[in-house]
């Protein structure tokens, strides 16, 4: 979606949210760091019910990244029993509240009893309209543009696209995200200021906020004041005010 479309309200419409701090958070408490990824899925829950009140139709957020394997063996199981626990516990409450769920990233790596899971939960939630929530499960923006030229020069090799016609407005249809807006704004918690691998098409004009809070201690108040703040930045675009 072209960033004009956007424009309409001055809030973000679409924001994106890289998670992270669940492990320093537990640690701090003298907990293991899966006790931490527990919480961060609970305030996931929280900041998905904010977003209707703040006019936020899309929230994506950053759950697992091609990287992630790199953990520890106990880590990624514990991450991967966590999704699936999520899934089936908010199903139903996803339903009910109008959320569409859509995960985005390479599932063939995952369990298939999770993808089973993840694409019954696509199907379930298929007709919601309140807010839109994607979630980037074994996603890297590097794989994502890999797989998407793979595919594009697919389409190439059989003659149904033309490479002269292969621009920047046709790459993104072969994006994960090719259904969603580009996100207006991209947060990041736990005060690391990087954007790690994530959505590094579709965030070309993005705005960024850093913040220093732990992922599981994100309230909603502090969500509220950054989605608040967006309407008095100048987005250009590339261009010069007249």
């Amino acid at each position: 979606m072209m960033a004009s479309e956007t424009d309409t309200q001055s809030g973000p419409q679409h924001v994106a949210v890289i998670m992270d701090g669940n492990g320093r958070w537990a640690q701090a408490r003298g907990r293991p760091r899966l006790f931490g990824h527990h919480a961060g899925a609970k305030r996931v829950k929280e900041i998905v019910r904010a977003c209707k009140p703040l006019r936020v139709k899309y929230l994506t957020i950053f759950a697992f990244s091609t990287e992630n394997w790199k953990r520890t063996q106990s880590e990624v199981s514990g991450l991967m029993t966590l999704f699936r626990q999520y899934i089936r516990k908010e199903a139903n409450n996803l339903k009910k509240e109008g959320v569409r769920v859509r995960f985005i990233g390479d599932r063939v790596k995952l369990d298939k009893k999770l993808v089973a899971l993840m694409n019954e939960l696509e199907e379930l939630t298929a007709h919601n309209d309140v807010v839109h929530l994607t979630i980037a499960i074994n996603y890297g923006g590097r794989d994502e543009v890999a797989r998407a030229t793979k595919r594009l020069a697919t389409d190439v090799a059989l003659g149904t696209l033309k490479p002269e016609d292969v621009d920047e407005e046709t790459l993104p249809k072969y994006l994960d995200t090719h259904v969603l807006p580009d996100p207006d704004l991209v947060i990041r918690t736990s005060g690391e200021a990087r954007i790690s691998n994530f959505l590094l098409w579709q965030s070309a004009y993005a705005e960024y906020e850093f913040i220093d809070t732990l992922w599981p201690d994100f309230s909603d108040e502090e969500f509220s004041k950054i989605v608040a703040s967006f309407g008095g930045r100048n987005r250009r675009f590339g261009a010069v005010p007249a």
